[in-house]
């Protein structure tokens, strides 16, 4: 019997591609598990109307985590406008399986790192070492959302906000409203798992990224769990910046920072910058980490111009191949993994397109694998 069930979540586009790169290392390294096939994707929206389907949904509730490809995400119109015709006007409207998985599961650590790697011709710096903690299931992708704005949403606002009198005079039909929600446990839950984090692995700072000055609730709230957490860690030191200027300082001192934990939306961008700090989202990893289950993906896009080609850099799902490793416990396994993918971007003799070179998608995994 397998000692690991595991989802194996291709989705779209290039999905495949890197998914075929990962199956190559976890082969090599003799990873004694089963790897389930599920339905993901933009395929099962267009023609069932539902990316995520609920087979998919059962299948992770019996795996011990997930490996995930890619997914392809297009705006309300041009989604309802690729559904089978039979399946049009019928009401349905698509949404982000990533997104449905991380609410539908808890998923509430979004864990990205972001390390240069030496001999990477992409780095903005050999020497950054940076993690973001993202919280992953609230702020503004939690999903509540309205357009038009219904009448007795408007007035309770109205009523209890006076700010509201500016939108007074426009019609209900103009107006769209997203809502940032934040709870205390969810922003006490992300800054302790940050200081955890940089306690194991020897960081000494934590940055919490916000904006309170500004967005004084919610941010406020966050900035306020953080400053209590912090006292449990007297040797670890926490900074506070704003987002804007978190995105000035990284580009001009990267080096000096550590761990970094935000909200949903400014840590999904935080994360992104970082990424093409070291290289671009070919080497971009995360895991979504629950309390029953984590789900591991790259962070770039399906790239269906590409899908088949075997041309993106894979180096981004191995990454996320490690982490996925550390969470099962094989940090023996994970550990040579890491040093592998080092020794072949150091050494420089097999590049993909985006690090200027004519490698392929397994011709890279396939060197990686063969340095383990």
């Amino acid at each position: 019997m397998n000692s690991y069930h595991i989802a194996w979540l291709t989705g779209d586009g290039v999905g495949n591609d890197v998914m075929e790169a990962a199956k190559i290392i976890l082969d090599t390294l003799e990873l004694d598990a089963e790897y389930i096939h599920g339905d993901i994707g933009w395929e099962f929206w267009k023609t069932e109307g539902n990316p995520l389907p609920d087979r998919t949904i059962e299948l992770l509730n019996n795996v011990d985590c997930a490996l995930f490809g890619a997914i392809t995400s297009k705006p309300k119109q041009e989604a309802e406008a690729e559904l089978s015709p039979e399946l049009q006007g019928k009401g349905l409207v698509y949404s982000s399986p990533i997104v449905g998985l991380r609410q539908k599961f808890n998923l509430h650590t979004n864990l990205r790192p972001c390390k240069a790697f030496k001999g990477n011709p992409l780095n903005y710096r050999d020497d950054i070492d940076i993690v973001v903690f993202r919280e992953n299931t609230e702020g503004l992708y939690s999903g509540v959302e309205f357009h038009p704005v219904p009448e007795n949403v408007f007035d309770a606002l109205s009523k209890n906000h006076k700010k509201m009198a500016k939108f007074s005079d426009t019609p209900l039909d103009d107006l769209a409203l997203s809502c940032r929600i934040f709870t205390r446990k969810a922003c006490r839950r992300i800054v302790r798992n940050a200081f955890e984090y940089a306690k194991k692995h020897g960081y000494s700072s934590v940055t919490v990224v916000e904006k309170p000055n500004v967005i004084r609730e919610t941010s406020g709230l966050m900035v306020r769990e953080a400053r209590k957490i912090a006292q449990e860690y007297p040797e670890i030191e926490l900074w506070e910046t704003n987002v804007d200027a978190m995105a000035m300082w990284l580009v001009k001192n990267p080096q000096k920072y550590g761990v970094l934990v935000s909200s949903n939306m400014f840590g999904d961008i935080i994360s992104d910058l970082c990424a093409q700090l070291v290289g671009g989202l070919g080497f971009a990893a995360s895991g979504n980490i629950g309390d029953k289950l984590a789900v591991f993906e790259p962070t770039h896009g399906s790239a269906p111009k590409y899908a088949g080609q075997y041309k993106v850099n894979p180096i981004a799902m191995l990454i996320t191949t490690k982490l996925m490793l550390d969470y099962l416990g094989e940090t023996e396994k994970a550990d040579r993994l890491m040093d592998a993918i080092a020794k072949i971007i150091k050494e420089g003799k097999v590049r993909t397109y985006d690090m200027g070179g004519t490698s392929s998608t397994l011709d890279m995994a396939r060197a990686i694998a063969e340095n383990l």
